[in-house]
């Protein structure tokens, strides 16, 4: 049965606000996740929350009432609260019905097979969430195996992250390594690792893709160093016809990875 939590001095009221904060994600493990439609795609994929809050307003909707019962039933908390805590906890003035605290989750590399998917997304130091979540939406979209974040990349439970991803954080395994650990995990199966760089002659239109293939972007500012241009198998570029010098890091993302998919489907 919900308990209901009216109070803003409430300790895990709190607690759970605290988790906007990266330091406080770290030291706790946990992450935030709003909205009715991420929390559903969460349950599908079978990630549920530690705790739940949901409106008072929304407590017989039937997503809801299918979210409460399997938090209740994994052992987890539902919590009936109203919109001004919600707003509160998700720092938003019009705060979705739901929110959950979820346990941060990443996949080794080691556990990663490679042969699950044709299409696989790496990043080398994103820095933007908004970009982090539109990577992520792109791997579910075209069904990449995952993506691998490298180096100091954002991070990926941050709040932003967690709503640009509109639910994919959930359906999409995530990886974290540096270079030098997953370049020698790469070349110690199959893998093509294909550079997105405007240091090639090779247009990506007429490219030959092999699978699994591992879409690499770099830096939204600087792209990728040149040392890691230099381990790629294949370098290709996006035609540039404008003034601007290159495309956003996930739309150039997006772009290859639908060209790659075509490749793999002719």
């Amino acid at each position: 049965m919900p308990r209901e939590i009216t109070a803003f001095s409430n300790t895990l009221v709190k607690r759970v606000r605290s988790l906007r904060d990266k330091k406080h994600r770290k030291a706790e493990g946990l992450f935030l996740a709003e909205g009715l439609r991420i929390l559903t795609e969460a349950r599908e994929a079978g990630r549920l929350p530690d705790y739940l809050f949901f409106a008072a307003d929304s407590a017989k909707h039937p997503l809801v009432v299918a979210l409460v019962d399997a938090v209740e039933d994994a052992g987890g908390e539902a919590i009936q609260t109203s919109h001004d805590i919600l707003s509160k906890l998700s720092g938003k003035d019009n705060p979705q019905a739901v929110v959950g605290v979820f346990p941060e989750f990443t996949t080794p590399l080691e556990a990663l097979d490679r042969s699950a998917a044709p299409i696989w997304l790496v990043a080398e130091r994103l820095r933007d969430p908004g970009n982090l979540g539109t990577i992520l939406r792109t791997g579910d979209a075209v069904g990449a195996g995952g993506l691998i974040l490298i180096d100091d990349c954002v991070d990926p439970f941050s709040v932003e992250a967690v709503r640009a991803s509109m639910g994919a954080l959930f359906t999409v395994p995530i990886a974290q390594a540096r270079w030098g650990d997953f370049l020698p995990w790469l070349r110690a199966g199959p893998g093509q690792l294909v550079g997105l760089s405007l240091q090639t002659d090779h247009d990506y239109r007429g490219a030959a893709y092999e699978a699994p293939a591992f879409l690499l972007t770099g830096n939204e500012a600087q792209g990728l160093p040149e040392a890691y241009e230099a381990e790629c198998d294949l370098l290709v570029k996006l035609p540039m016809l404008g003034k601007a010098d290159s495309l956003n890091a996930a739309v150039a993302t997006a772009v290859m990875a639908y060209e790659v998919l075509a490749h793999h489907r002719e």
